[in-house]
């Protein structure tokens, strides 16, 4: 006979109170009322998925209606706990408020409940994701809350108690479940990879741990993924979560501390070609980078809020100072964002990992050089040795300076027609030359829109390709954006969309990029179109 495969979260799905993990202080509570028989006849149980909430639900909803209790427990044994575990018992109702949100659903409700129970002593309502009800159900369900009959009793479970209306609040003893500590987790893993045969290096189980993010249901279903193998190490764990490990990653944060764009592009690119997750990938990184924030923030409390991924010996090897650390953090975290939304994750790791490079002194100075990203690699986690700054070519006596580049302004005043300074003709063919060949590889403006179709927001894209609200002109390594005054400065003129443009630019053209912004007339020719159009229409008189 077939025997069908049962997941394990639900296999070993806790049957008591002591067989909870993690969450001693609520089972204590709730087994202290079951003994002396002071029961609320509403409870809300708040907390992150995986924690425990709706099994608590049931152990309590058997509990309250067991025959022979055990020390606040119940004894599984009787006809009233088989029956509410096989949902024989119809006096105990388990609902999905994201199914069944409707103000008829809980009027519905709300006329059963007053009846006796049939078989039990309590009719028990469990309510899970209550906070998905529409605030008619809320409405509906208050009066029966506020005024139950003493065989009622209900459990509300939610993940986001601000949607919880405080009339239902104010009538439910409540109680938080917090996330799990991966130790706690991993010590359940092994019991059940004991129970199932199952060889779980403590390693492994630790990592499972810290995967989990603090709920154990999903620690359990990450082991039922890797239980394929009867020997489960860390290996195993990253091949099949597509993580790259605490190695590699050092790797990699080593290549992006050093400042070596070329390394750490190349080790990104080996990591996606074995399969690992663009996102994942970046979160590694950031973890790294976390726990030595941590670390130095707080030398002696901060450790146990570390993922213990990495040894404190490797953490006190970044040479970052803490604001260069913080802006790495905030990068990652906004690629990562774009990640979500993009058709092409690996490109933004990519940029993610350039832009991480231009990282000098533990503070953000743009996109490193080509010069930068061909030289050689420098040992891991060593600070970056600093560089002389490049002479800078002679200029004629006849040429003035151009103005200061700047990435972005924080705002931009009109300007008068005269203010931008003149741009001196060549003086002959010979002397144009050289200062061609510096300029590199020129493009006009079109052009570079359409390379930048696609890799931009859309919102940004249209109003950089619409002549009524932008022009642009490449002019060598700067790139000259004309901007009307109002929306489309605002929209564009942002951190984030400058440093994108940038970097996408240098890429292509091969040579640092810089953009600077200026106020473009608003009466442009396609507005004085629209102005003539409009006078067509003529006077319009008001009667």
């Amino acid at each position: 006979m077939l025997t069908l495969y049962e997941a394990l979260y639900r296999k070993y799905r806790p049957r008591t109170f002591d067989d909870v993990v993690g969450q001693q202080y609520i089972t204590e509570t709730l087994k202290n009322q079951v003994r002396t028989g002071r029961l609320s006849h509403a409870y809300l149980f708040i907390g992150t998925r995986g924690t425990g909430k709706t099994t608590c639900a049931r152990i309590l909803a058997k509990a309250v209606n067991c025959e022979h209790p055990v020390n606040g427990n119940p004894c599984n044994r009787c006809a009233a706990c088989r029956g509410i575990e096989d949902g024989s018992v119809m006096d105990v109702v388990e609902l999905d408020a994201a199914s069944n949100n409707g103000v008829d659903d809980v009027r519905m409700l709300r006329d059963e409940a007053v009846f006796s129970p049939t078989t039990v002593r309590k009719r028990v309502y469990i309510i899970d994701e209550v906070h998905m009800l529409s605030k008619p159900a809320f409405n509906a369900l208050l009066k029966i809350l506020e005024e139950p009959p003493p065989h009622l009793m209900f459990i509300l479970a939610t993940t986001e108690l601000n949607k919880v209306l405080p009339t239902i609040l104010s009538r439910c003893q409540r109680h938080s479940f917090r996330r799990l500590d991966s130790a706690d987790i991993a010590g359940r893993l092994i019991y059940v990879a004991g129970q199932e045969g199952i060889e779980l290096s403590s390693d492994a189980a630790l990592l499972l741990g810290r995967l989990a993010d603090g709920g154990l249901r999903d620690g359990l279903s990450l082991l039922d993924q890797c239980s394929s193998s009867q020997v489960v190490d860390t290996e195993t764990v990253l091949h099949a979560m597509g993580l790259a490990g605490t190695y590699r990653t050092r790797e990699l944060a080593g290549a992006v501390l050093a400042g070596n764009a070329g390394s750490a592009v190349e080790q990104f690119g080996m990591l996606w070609r074995d399969g690992k997750d663009p996102s994942g990938l970046l979160g590694e990184l950031s973890g790294l980078f976390r726990d030595t924030l941590l670390l130095r923030l707080a030398p002696q409390n901060g450790r146990e809020l570390l993922s213990g991924a990495y040894g404190e010996d490797s953490l006190r090897e970044i040479f970052v100072s803490d604001s260069g650390l913080l802006w790495m953090l905030n990068t990652i975290q906004k690629y990562q964002s774009a990640m979500a939304a993009s058709a092409n994750p690996r490109l933004q790791g990519e940029l993610c990992l350039i832009e991480l490079c231009g990282l000098r002194d533990g503070a953000p100075v743009g996109s490193p050089g080509p010069e930068a990203t061909q030289s050689a690699p420098k040992p891991v986690f060593q600070p970056p040795a600093e560089k002389p700054a490049p002479a800078p070519d002679p200029v004629p006596e006849t040429t003035p300076a151009p103005p200061e580049t700047h990435s972005f302004a924080p705002s931009m005043a009109p300007t008068e027609p005269a203010a931008p300074a003149p741009i001196p003709e060549p003086a002959d063919e010979e002397s144009s030359e050289p200062a061609a060949e510096e300029m590199g590889e020129q493009r006009t403006w079109p052009e570079v829109l359409a390379f930048l179709n696609g890799k931009l927001p859309i919102g940004v894209y249209v109003l950089l390709s619409d002549p009524s609200q932008t022009s642009g002109e490449l002019r060598g390594s700067e790139l000259l954006l004309r901007l009307t005054p109002g929306f489309p400065t605002m929209t564009i003129n942002t951190p984030e969309n400058i440093t994108n443009m940038r970097s996408l630019l240098s890429e292509w053209l091969g040579r640092s990029i810089q953009i600077r912004l200026e106020n473009q007339k608003v009466e442009t020719e396609i507005q004085k179109d629209k102005l003539d159009r409009l006078g067509q229409f003529g006077n319009v008189t008001i009667r």
